[in-house]
């Protein structure tokens, strides 16, 4: 008798068409709605394909807003985000009030980049499409399935956990689930905030009650790609495209232009409690110039300020203009924190910082190089990553379990221990 639990390859040396016909996969149709997600996933069977799959591939980011409507709920998200914006005793009263004093500014901004940000979309793609080269790449792990969380947007991070346990995963089922950070350099801020809500989320939605921890046997077992601010693929991806733009200025000028590496900022309050993601930043821009053969002059600067806090600096909008005012107009713009196009890109940079470039005289020669997006170095680049952590063993880098030294956060504690795996790992870090 066939013992339907066999592998298929298996099965078809010896069962008849009709009986591998009838164990064929029909996958269910799923409507784009659903959930809020755009990329359409088909439910997995936590055995069906290899040991070791499938395996959920979750990009994590910030997100956007898809139309000027979602624009107030995205910025009462990011204001009431201690993590991001510390705004002290007073966050619950004042990130509200801030939130609703920008919705109207904001929403024209995105009006002015075609209504929503393509943050998403872009996501989306890349994760699809790494998944495919890891399917080929790296089949023991087998079928990677693409999915989306975003901290601010939809889809947020309970909206991607609920379709994972819609499509198979946990549930007593366990399975695997890479959380896979795209923002390269990590502050805790950005990838911290992100793991601390999804560590939440876990909790709220594999637990059996709301005050008892979620089981070890049958839950998601979740591993972290925490940072990776050197990878040669990343480093090779952004050479390329200042490569690309530097080319457009005539040549007996283009080992003069300066490339101002530009970042998001972050509030000195999170830097001095001692954020790793300024020496990461660093390390990027560093690696780029090496790949760049240290051609052209740089420095690094800052965007995206918000209050009147001390942020990092010095800012973007600041340093164009006086290096303008200096006879330096030949300046590329690299934005070197993000992977995507979204506001930073489209509006702040070329529709503020370059319009004003171009308002004191620069006469078109400040420009920016090209955001990640499709690029296939790029693409190729998230793909070896994915390998390399899934046939890795290791659970996150050995700096995930570092806390910042004057960090007082219990929710970053508690989440860095479960990520960790409940304080130590396979390579021997521990939480501190």
């Amino acid at each position: 008798m066939m013992n339907a639990r066999q592998p298929l390859q298996t099965l078809t040396r010896r069962a008849t068409a009709a009986q591998c016909q009838q164990l064929q996969y029909k996958p269910r149709t799923w409507q784009t709605s659903d959930r809020g997600m755009a990329s359409v996933v088909p439910p997995v069977t936590q055995n069906s394909v290899s040991k070791k799959g499938p395996t959920a591939m979750v990009f994590m980011n910030m997100g956007g807003p898809q139309t000027t409507d979602e624009v107030g709920g995205f910025l009462s998200r990011l204001f009431a985000d201690a993590d991001l914006i510390p705004l002290g005793p007073l966050q619950n009263y004042l990130g509200p009030l801030i939130s609703r004093r920008r919705t109207p500014k904001i929403q024209k901004q995105y009006a002015g980049i075609g209504g929503g940000s393509p943050i998403r979309k872009w996501s989306e793609y890349q994760a699809a499409e790494m998944c495919k080269i890891l399917d080929k790449t790296n089949p023991e792990s087998a079928p990677h399935k693409p999915y989306v969380a975003f901290r601010y947007a939809n889809p947020l991070t309970e909206e991607m956990y609920t379709k994972l346990l819609e499509d198979g995963f946990g549930n007593g089922k366990g399975g695997r689930a890479v959380a896979f950070t795209q923002y390269p350099q990590y502050s805790c801020s950005t990838t911290g905030s992100s793991l601390n809500e999804l560590w939440k989320w876990r909790q709220r939605l594999e637990s059996p009650t709301r005050n008892a921890e979620a089981p070890k046997e049958g839950s998601i077992q979740w591993s972290v790609i925490d940072r990776w601010p050197t990878h040669p693929g990343l480093v090779k991806s952004f050479a390329e495209n200042i490569t690309k733009v530097l080319e457009t200025y005539p040549e007996d000028v283009r080992d003069s232009v300066v490339i101002l590496y530009s970042a998001h900022s972050l509030p000195m309050s999170v830097v001095n409690r001692g954020d790793p993601y300024p020496a990461e930043v660093a390390a990027t821009v560093a690696a780029v110039q090496q790949e760049l053969g240290h051609r052209n002059p740089y420095r690094l600067v800052w965007q995206s300020q918000v209050g009147p806090s001390a942020w990092l600096g010095m800012q973007t909008a600041e340093a164009v203009p006086s290096l303008i005012k200096r006879g330096q107009k030949d300046i590329v713009l690299v934005p070197i924190a993000f992977t995507s196009d979204h506001i930073e890109t489209l509006f702040e940079i070329d529709q503020e910082v370059i319009h004003e470039a171009n308002e004191m005289g620069a006469d078109g020669r400040v420009r920016r190089a090209e955001s990640l997006n499709g690029s296939p170095t790029f693409i190729n680049a998230l793909a070896d990553l994915a390998k390399s952590h899934l046939q890795s063993g290791i659970v996150c880098s050995r700096q995930m379990g570092l806390r910042c030294p004057g960090c007082k956060s219990e929710r970053c504690l508690e989440s860095k221990k479960f990520f960790m795996g409940d304080g130590v790992q396979g390579n021997n870090a521990v939480t501190l």
